[in-house]
């Protein structure tokens, strides 16, 4: 995060509504510029190390999917108004835009792992006063980006402080299975970058907290029930829920209150 991020695109505060801003920037990792929605508190705390939240979207959405179909904003809102969460920044920010989901991984194409983990991570935390280097980072997601927030919160396990993700993807070769022009593996590469298990076993010894969850009327159920069987016998401490629901909005728009009251348990 030693960036320093000066061509920076921000939203006017007298034309913002709800809290929101949007910031538009240069990103080296993609080699184009990308775009950030972020959801900022009411200005009622004096503190420059809130905790940061960025919540990742799954295959064809976009950094306004998580505010415009979930209410993402309203949710926070709500909560910390009734004191029921601290106060913390939300990150939305486009998974860069590669093909009709990047899957947060880095191709040929872009590196839309760092995309999230530097320059999204480093340019909002130059760009919010509410921010500072010692801010703690969580990472939430659902779909594409519930795959994204736990392979990234395992590969980068020292520098977040708790995962939480929803009807997630286990492993980014199950893209292929649910879009066209998903991402692939370089030729002669292995598939063990994209296996989510494979990171959490070779940082078992210092993951974060992570909990997940699953509709359970949802097409992503069985490979969800998998990873937690698998993580339960390897011994990898986390939480696994199962609520009625598919996989829509509705069922994401309620559940991320589980992960907003998870990650307030941890400050």
């Amino acid at each position: 995060m030693s960036e320093n991020y000066l061509n920076v695109e921000s939203s006017f505060p007298r034309f913002e509504t709800e809290r929101l801003r949007f910031l538009t920037f240069f990103s080296e990792a993609l080699g184009r510029r990308d775009n950030v929605t972020l959801f900022l508190p009411p200005r009622k705390t004096n503190r420059k190390d809130l905790p940061l939240v960025i919540l990742l979207h799954g295959v064809f959405g976009s950094h306004w999917s998580w505010a415009f179909c979930g209410g993402a904003h309203r949710t926070a809102l709500e909560m910390i108004e009734s004191g029921e969460i601290q106060p913390l920044v939300l990150a939305m920010p486009s998974d860069g835009m590669f093909g009709q989901g990047s899957g947060y991984l880095p191709l040929p194409s872009g590196n839309y792992e760092a995309w999230i983990m530097r320059d999204v991570n480093g340019c909002v935390r130059q760009r919010v006063p509410y921010l500072s280097a010692r801010s703690p980072l969580f990472l939430a997601g659902l779909s594409m980006g519930g795959y994204g927030a736990l392979r990234l919160g395992a590969k980068y396990a020292d520098e977040v402080k708790g995962v939480s993700a929803h009807s997630s993807v286990t492993h980014g070769l199950q893209l292929a299975k649910h879009i066209q022009h998903a991402p692939q593996l370089p030729p002669g590469a292995s598939d063990e970058e994209w296996k989510v298990l494979y990171w959490m076993e070779k940082h078992r010894d210092r993951l974060p907290p992570i909990r997940f969850d699953c509709g359970l009327e949802d097409t992503l159920l069985l490979v969800n029930r998998k990873l937690h069987r698998q993580m339960t016998q390897l011994g990898i401490p986390h939480t696994y829920e199962e609520f009625p629901g598919a996989h829509t909005w509705a069922y994401w728009e309620e559940h991320l209150r589980d992960t907003l009251r998870f990650f307030n348990g941890l400050l």
